[in-house]
């Protein structure tokens, strides 16, 4: 969710708005953890990866 605050808001009305948004998830990292297999070194992935944008 995007809360837009003008510059000329007053501090009570922004505090209003961020009261209004719900709290975000938080991510579990750990239940990814392992869950990609590749044969090919990490480095040599990125490098790759890098090299398509010339």
């Amino acid at each position: 969710m995007v809360t837009i605050i003008k510059s000329n808001s007053k501090v009570k009305d922004i505090e209003k708005s961020i009261n209004k948004t719900e709290p975000s998830k938080k991510l579990d990292a750990k239940k990814f953890s392992g869950i990609l297999k590749i044969d090919e070194d990490a480095l040599q992935i990125q490098k790759r990866l890098r090299n398509e944008w010339k």
